[in-house]
């Protein structure tokens, strides 16, 4: 008997010997980077003359590991075997395919702490963050799995005198999966496994910069069964192949997590009609976020607040789409006081290679993220006042400085556009008004928390604070697949929810069957009813 669903725990990295176990792994990925990964196309390998580079952001010229590069006959032929695999894989029960989302799973937690040690190399996530990854991909795959059993069968309807009538949710068809980088597994395998445990077959175009860890993925579910064609793995450029799948007439759906700018691309070429396409194809997107939180002017703990905000702001090098990159201080009294604990905090951060399990902040992503972020710190000094951070090297890996900048305006290029990275904007509120007017004063609407003692102000975020996921007196990060369905508003994306039931359903669409009944066989029917 299957136990009920609970959250995937972490390592306690306090414990010496969870912390050497985890050493252990760091050291294992460490001799075994370079290795190559092949394209995978109805379950057998594909190699291409072009490969994919990936690298390490802590020590740039560190090779990872490389992948077969995508093109747009590669990109044929993965669709096509994902639609010829669908009339099968289809046709299975979900609670057969929800097995294979169980055994995943399995393999995962055998394999969690390597998988994490991938990340530390190749995201640059500190020990925590990669074991949190790690554990939110388990979350995914087990919770999805239990939600499709509840699922599987025909939904309830009224009876109908005379007739059967059955009611129930079928598959979509082929699905194009573009995860995001940042999150290169738990995001991953929570798009990808949604979509196969509910019929579908797919095309996976793992992020470039994260190719290893979605061919870590791939070995997993190879491990678990999945049967050749359900997943297509097909690393390439978005330009190219990403533009040719989302356009291909056989292309059902297209479930993407990443930029608003890369959002909108999609969904307005997914709303054209091509030659061949007899459906209207279903977007399923998470576009990033402008994360704000509030902190109102009676709240008591400006220590757990300075705290809970260092973590929002630059966890992870503030590379989340929920990280906390506006705070809003409600009175000058407060404003003071929780500014100078933050500048503290900030400054004591130590910040280095993250495979020293001692260093809290890591490099960013990439080249192209090392220069936006560090441009935007360069606005930012003409924007606000530089309390701390602003400093940035390169040299040899991309490490960018936390950065406090206080007493921005609300109209600002740094309170209105999406920095991702390690930058935090700080606002003067009048009153409380005033700091929900900032707060909502952005096209994005992911995450936002408050800090309060007043009920009143309270129950007004609850209602008035236009967020997918309102969080009360904790961090605007942090969600847990099952208990916090998370997805945002507006240019946060489709309104989606992520670790929620009602997401699987995204992937599927209802159908209903009605049998006129002779008098006779309706009586028996009522009878076996």
């Amino acid at each position: 008997m299957r136990i009920d669903y609970t959250n995937e725990p972490y390592l306690n990295l306090s414990n010496p010997d969870d912390r050497q176990k985890m050493q252990s792994a760091i050291d294992f990925v460490g001799k075994n980077l370079g290795h190559h990964y092949p394209i995978i196309i109805d379950g057998k390998p594909v190699e291409t003359e072009e490969k994919i580079i990936s690298y390490n952001p802590s020590k740039k010229d560190e090779v990872i590991g490389t992948c077969a590069k995508g093109t747009k006959e590669l990109a044929e032929k993965a669709i096509n075997t994902a639609y010829k695999t669908f009339k099968t894989w289809s046709r299975i029960p979900g609670k057969v395919r929800a097995r294979y989302l169980y055994r995943a799973a399995a393999i995962m937690r055998r394999r969690k702490l390597e998988l994490s040690a991938w990340m530390v190399y190749e995201e640059g996530k500190n020990w925590i963050e990669a074991i949190a990854d790690t554990a939110e991909a388990i979350d995914f795959l087990d919770y999805y799995g239990r939600v499709m059993e509840k699922m599987d069968g025909p939904i309830s309807i009224p009876t109908i005198p005379g007739e059967e009538n059955n009611y129930w949710q079928i598959p979509l068809g082929v699905g194009i999966i573009i995860p995001p980088w940042n999150f290169p597994l738990a995001i991953l395998a929570g798009m990808t496994t949604a979509a196969i445990v509910t019929g579908n077959t797919v095309v996976l175009k793992p992020a470039s910069i994260s190719t290893v860890i979605g061919a870590k993925f791939m070995e997993v579910m190879h491990e678990a069964g999945i049967p050749d064609g359900v997943i297509n793995f097909l690393p390439g450029p978005g330009g190219e192949v990403g533009d040719y799948l989302v356009d291909h007439p056989l292309t059902r759906f297209i479930s993407f997590t990443g930029s608003m700018e890369v959002g909108k691309r999609i969904n307005e070429r997914a709303a054209k009609v091509n030659e061949g396409q007899i459906w209207l194809k279903r977007v399923v997107a998470e576009m990033g976020g402008k994360d704000t939180q509030i902190i109102d002017a009676d709240y008591h703990d400006l220590e757990y607040v300075a705290d809970q905000t260092i973590a929002a702001a630059f966890g992870f090098q503030g590379q989340k789409c929920s990280a906390c990159s506006r705070l809003i201080i409600v009175g000058d009294k407060q404003h003071d006081i929780l500014v100078e604990k933050l500048v503290s905090k900030a400054k004591a951060i130590k910040m280095g290679d993250v495979r020293d399990g001692d260093n809290w902040l890591g490099p960013v992503s990439s080249t192209q993220a090392f220069k936006t972020i560090s441009e935007y710190i360069e606005i930012g000094r003409g924007e606000g006042k530089l309390v701390a951070g602003g400093k940035y090297d390169d040299s040899k890996g991309y490490f960018i400085e936390p950065t406090i900048i206080d007493d921005v305006d609300p109209q600002a290029r740094i309170s209105q556009e999406e920095i991702f990275g390690p930058v935090l904007a700080i606002f003067r509120a009048r009153d409380f008004n005033h700091a929900l007017e900032i707060a909502n004063n952005t096209i994005y609407g992911l995450t936002g928390a408050v800090f309060s003692d007043n009920g009143d102000n309270i129950e007004r975020c609850r209602h008035e604070f236009h967020v997918g996921n309102m969080y009360i007196n904790r961090k605007c990060t942090g969600a847990l697949v099952g208990g916090q369905p998370f997805g945002g508003f507006n240019m946060s994306g489709t309104d989606s929810k992520a670790g929620s039931a009602e997401y699987l359903s995204l992937f599927m669409q209802c159908k209903t069957t009605s049998e006129r009944l002779d008098s006779d066989l309706f009586a028996r029917f009522l009878k076996m009813k």
